[in-house]
């Protein structure tokens, strides 16, 4: 009985060497060519008179492949007696390129020195032009991404006689991608502003856009007159019935600006510091509870309230200003309480920009840092 297989043209030897889906070469060690077949014709240009014993195959490469080739591929060759999937640019006899990918062995003779090369060569066009959209593509998500960081973070500051008000932020120089660092502060009354500082989870247009959303719920619950603690409460259900910014930490402060009174929530974030005249600075360890939608659960938020001395500073910052791989979480923040205090009485823009470096210390982090600082300092009451 016959089949499908019995139907199929007989193919020799010579026709599965000469018509392979890549090119087939052998060279002698000093790379002359001394066999191809008919595909890497095709792929190249050349015929087989132009190609054996008048060529070698690195005569085929670009100049910065044949630089390559002395340098990595010939000595590896030698060292390992193979080669596998090298990128390289062949030239075409009309002197063009084509991207190809190349594999190589060395053939020995019956005494084990080593005699020929054998090299294929497959057509690397499809994959180099998907390996650049595949960058374009990579590329775009990060302007988009950068783009809305830009617009979520920019924006005209509070502005009043008694309140000098700054932010540094500095993106993370590790790593292509856009981090969930973000900040803002606005009015709550005619004398009462809100600053907030907060971290999302995730890198790219996703955590862009989980800023965005978060940024907004926030001055939406502040217009209806919540308190810090419960803000971050109905922060918390909003992640929670939305999926979104789970595991975010942030900072919510509100001060009045005729009395310095000053109330603090923290969600798993960095607490503030403040450095009032005359005393040490210190952090507002009150106020604090767990990440947004940490534990699937809802429950209180609370928060701390004090008052603020006039001329007192107040500085909230992202994890990014103190964490470092190499020392304990500790001596950050213990590094910018001392680095506070040797600027005592500095404007806000140059405490923002002189912690942020000092901090920094000349490294370059994978993590994005905000810094914003406060200075209240109200007119003498008569």
């Amino acid at each position: 009985m016959s089949g499908p297989r019995d139907e199929l043209p007989e193919d020799t030897h010579e026709e599965l060497f000469e018509d392979a889906p890549c090119g087939y070469l052998t060279t002698r060690l000093d790379g002359t060519i001394v066999r191809v077949n008919r595909t890497l014709e095709a792929l190249t240009g050349y015929s087989r008179t132009e190609l054996l014993g008048q060529r070698a195959f690195q005569d085929l490469l670009t100049v910065g492949g044949r630089i390559y080739h002395e340098t990595h591929y010939a000595p590896l060759l030698q060292m390992q007696g193979s080669v596998r999937e090298i990128a390289v640019d062949l030239v075409r006899a009309d002197g063009t390129t084509m991207p190809a990918l190349i594999n190589s062995v060395l053939r020995h003779d019956a005494a084990g020195a080593p005699r020929a090369i054998r090299t294929t060569v497959f057509d690397a066009t499809d994959r180099r032009s998907y390996e650049r959209e595949l960058v374009r593509s990579r590329n775009r998500e990060h302007e988009i991404g950068r783009q809305l960081q830009r617009g979520l973070l920019g924006g005209a500051l509070p502005g009043d006689p008694t309140l000098d008000l700054a932010v540094e932020y500095r993106p993370a120089v590790a790593g292509l991608e856009v981090g969930g660092d973000w900040y803002d502060a606005f009015w709550l009354g005619d004398r009462q502003i809100a600053v907030v500082v907060g971290d999302v989870v995730g890198r790219g247009i996703d955590a862009a856009t989980t800023m965005g959303q978060l940024r907004s719920a926030v001055r939406a619950l502040a217009a209806t007159g919540l308190e810090p603690g419960a803000l971050l409460e109905a922060l918390d259900g909003y992640a929670r019935r939305h999926a979104v910014g789970e595991m975010t930490t942030l900072s919510y402060v509100t001060l009045d600006l005729d009395t310095g009174a000053l109330a603090v929530a923290c969600a798993g974030h960095p607490p503030p510091a403040v450095t009032e005249p005359g005393q040490a600075p210190a952090f507002v360890w009150g106020g604090r509870s767990t990440p947004l939608d940490a534990t699937g659960e809802a429950g209180p938020r609370s928060q701390t309230e004090r008052s603020i001395a006039p001329g007192s500073t107040l500085v909230l910052f992202s994890d990014g200003l103190i964490e470092r791989v190499d020392r304990p979480l500790q001596t950050g923040l213990d590094t910018l309480l001392a680095e506070l205090d040797r600027r005592r009485g500095q404007r806000a823009a140059a405490l923002a920009r002189g912690l942020t470096v000092a901090m920094l210390a000349g490294r370059t982090s994978s993590d994005d840092v905000c810094t914003v600082a406060l200075r209240w300092t109200p007119a003498p009451t008569l």
